[in-house]
């Protein structure tokens, strides 16, 4: 197929280019390198990249017209910055109606979107259901909804992933990379009282395949192990993974007023429509995923969280 990805410089734009490349597909990817690496974009004879924004709509359409995809992978997202509302708008909102109207212009096949579980805001339940209705607070929730909500009135065949965090190569988001940095360089970290669900790759990677496979099912479906974890369960993880012994626990501070205490999602339609089921223990994937640290290093962190910056 001819494969579409936005946001190919980051984890999973770029781990999604590396699955397609290899499965003989050919790739247009697009990047600002906002948050994203040169580095990460993929080097192969069947990848062409372009460096700007999907907020740019004359250089959507063009490339859409040059191109002619068959499937959109939209992995691209603003959320560095919580108080710089018009670069979020620009990117999910803007960027993703730019995507949407030119697939339906060029008539993809089907447009897979990555979305966040800060849709729901605040959860009333948990494991959060497909119903719970949503509720965003925050400028990368709000924005990042609207975009799946055009989306969704569009006509096109669509699956939205809305996702629990998934980590593997080039993670640099959250907690993990955060502990990682911090303690490799003999620093003080803190976690908060909150919890959250991994994913590891590999099986973000599997439920793709499958997403992508002709005839598969299409609307909105979770990502999720359908387990949380502590965050200082992450952090003490962390450090007995890259040997670090602690005089004492951790500091573990209460949750921002623009963090959410849990985010755990009900994966069981995912499962029921795709046959799908996570089968990497979080022990495993994370020290998978500091080996793959110790040999790359961790540069820079990210962070939707004010005071996380």
């Amino acid at each position: 197929m001819r494969v579409l990805v936005t946001g190919i410089a980051g984890s999973l734009g770029s781990n999604v280019a590396e699955r397609l490349i290899a499965r003989g597909d050919e790739v247009l990817g697009i990047d600002n390198f906002s948050t994203g690496s040169a580095d990460a974009v993929p080097q192969a004879p069947s990848l062409q990249f372009v460096q700007g924004s999907i907020a740019d709509g004359d250089l959507v359409k063009s490339y859409f017209e040059k191109f002619a995809p068959e499937l959109v992978v939209h992995s691209a997202a603003s959320y560095k910055d919580p108080d710089d509302w018009s670069e979020d708008i620009a990117t999910n909102v803007t960027g993703t109606a730019n995507l949407v109207q030119a697939s339906l212009a060029r008539g993809v096949k089907r447009f897979i979107n990555f979305q966040t579980a800060l849709c729901y805001g605040k959860p009333r339940e948990k494991p959060v259901s497909l119903s719970h209705p949503l509720a965003p607070f925050t400028s990368y929730g709000i924005s990042k909804t609207a975009g799946e909500l055009y989306l969704m009135s569009s006509g096109l065949p669509y699956v939205s992933l809305r996702m629990a965090s998934v980590y593997g190569p080039r993670h640099y988001v959250g907690p993990i990379p955060t502990f990682y940095k911090r303690l490799k360089a003999g620093q003080k970290c803190f976690a908060t009282d909150t919890r959250r669900d991994y994913v590891a790759m590999p099986d973000f990677l599997d439920l793709f395949d499958r997403i992508i496979a002709e005839g598969a099912p299409t609307g909105v479906y979770h990502l999720s192990t359908g387990a949380d974890i502590s965050i200082k369960e992450i952090f003490d993880s962390v450090a007995a993974e890259i040997g670090v012994k602690l005089d004492a626990p951790v500091e573990v501070r209460p949750s921002d007023p623009d963090d959410v205490a849990s985010i755990l999602l009900d994966p069981s339609q995912t499962q029921a429509a795709f046959g799908w089921r996570p089968t990497t223990p979080f022990r495993h994937g994370l020290r998978d995923l500091v080996a793959w640290y110790d040999a790359h290093g961790v540069e820079q962190t990210f962070s939707h969280l004010r005071g996380q910056r």
